[in-house]
C-alpha cells in the first residue's frame, strides 16, 4: 500500500513511486525533510542519512507520527557522515539490504556559512569542499557501483542560486558549482547504464531550520527586495521539482540544472557593494603626429 500524509496533498498522483527507494541525505530537516515527506506520500521508501544522530531520531518521531500507522515501516534511518567513504559505502549496502535497492538518490546534505572570502581559513574551505562536493561525489559513486550501474536509477543534486557567483558564500559557491558539472559530465557517462542525473538549485528557501543556522533574524526578510516573485520559497516547492525530476515525466531529462528560485537569478544580488574609486580606468596613450611621422614606412 503507498505511504500516505494524514492531512496533505500533492501535485503528483497517489502511488506515483509505489515499490520504489530513495535514499535523502541531510534528510530530516529543511529541504531534505520536505523532500523525504513528499516521497514517502508518493508511496516511496525513503532511507534518511545524516551525521547528527539526535536530530535523526526525532526527525523519524516526528515523520512516523505524520504517516499513517500501516506505512511507518517505509521510513528507516542510518547514520551517516558523508565525508567518510566507509560510512557511505555502508549506507548504500545497508538501504539494499533494508528495501532491496535503490531507484533515487536525492544528495541534499551539506553545508555552509557565511564569510568574505579573505576570512576563510583553509579549515573552513575543506570543510565546505568536502561536505558539498567531495559528499555528493562519494554517494553518486557508490550508488552508481553498489546498484545502479546494473539497474538504472535517477539522481538529484541539490547545490544552489551560483549562476553569477554568490559573494559572502563562495567556498559554498565554488563547491556546488563544481556539483553542477559533475552532473553535466556524469549525465554522459552513465547514460548506457539507464542513469539520469539532475541538479536542482533553490534560491532563497526558508524553513524554520535554515533560519536557525544564522545570527540576523531579519536576513531572509532582507532578501525578498531582490526576488520578482516578491516572497520567498518554501520547501515543498523545492520538494515538489525534485520529485518530478525523480519521475517518469523527466525521463527525457539528464544533465539538466533547474532552478526554483522565483526568478532570483534574473534579477540582482543581495550583495552591495559601496562606492570607491579602487579600480582606475586604463587608455592606451594617442600618440603625436610627430612620433608618427618618424616611425619608419613599411615597403611594399
Amino acid at each position: 500500500m503507498a505511504a500516505t500524509m494524514k492531512l496533505a496533498t500533492s501535485i503528483f498522483r497517489p502511488g506515483l513511486f509505489a515499490g520504489k527507494t530513495a535514499i535523502v541525505t541531510g534528510g530530516g530537516t529543511g529541504i531534505g525533510l520536505g523532500i523525504t515527506k513528499e516521497l514517502l506520500h508518493l508511496g516511496c521508501k525513503v532511507m534518511i542519512a545524516s551525521r547528527k544522530e539526535e536530530r535523526l531520531k526525532e526527525s523519524m518521531t516526528k515523520i512516523k507520527n505524520w504517516l499513517q500507522p500501516e506505512n511507518v515501516e517505509h521510513i528507516q534511518m542510518t547514520l551517516c557522515n558523508i565525508r567518510k567513504e566507509e560510512e557511505v559505502k555502508k549506507l548504500m549496502s545497508h538501504t539494499i539490504a533494508t528495501f532491496g535497492g535503490i531507484d533515487y538518490l536525492v544528495n541534499n546534505g551539506g553545508g555552509q556559512f557565511i564569510a568574505p572570502m579573505e576570512n576563510v581559513s583553509l579549515k573552513g574551505w575543506n570543510a565546505i569542499v568536502e561536505t558539498n562536493l567531495t559528499g555528493t561525489f562519494l554517494c553518486i559513486r557508490e550508488a552508481f557501483n553498489q546498484w545502479m550501474q546494473q539497474h538504472g536509477g535517477a539522481m538529484v543534486n541539490i547545490t544552489m542560486d551560483l549562476w553569477r557567483g554568490f559573494p559572502g558564500f563562495a567556498a559554498s559557491s565554488a563547491a556546488r558549482a563544481g556539483i553542477d558539472n559533475l552532473t553535466k559530465s556524469l549525465a554522459m557517462e552513465w547514460a548506457p547504464s539507464g542513469v539520469r542525473i539532475n541538479s536542482l538549485a533553490p534560491g532563497t528557501i526558508y524553513s524554520e531550520t535554515a533560519a536557525a543556522n544564522y545570527p540576523d533574524p531579519n536576513m531572509f526578510n532582507d532578501i525578498i527586495p531582490t526576488i520578482p516573485a516578491k516572497r520567498l520559497g518554501t520547501v515543498e516547492e523545492v520538494a515538489s521539482a525534485a520529485c518530478f525530476l525523480l519521475s517518469p515525466g523527466a525521463s527525457f531529462i539528464t544533465g539538466e540544472s533547474l532552478k526554483v528560485d522565483g526568478g532570483q537569478c534574473l534579477y540582482r544580488v543581495s550583495w552591495e557593494i559601496p562606492d570607491h574609486d579602487s579600480m582606475p580606468v586604463y587608455k592606451w596613450q594617442e600618440k603625436s603626429k610627430e612620433e608618427d611621422k618618424d616611425k619608419p614606412k613599411a615597403k611594399l
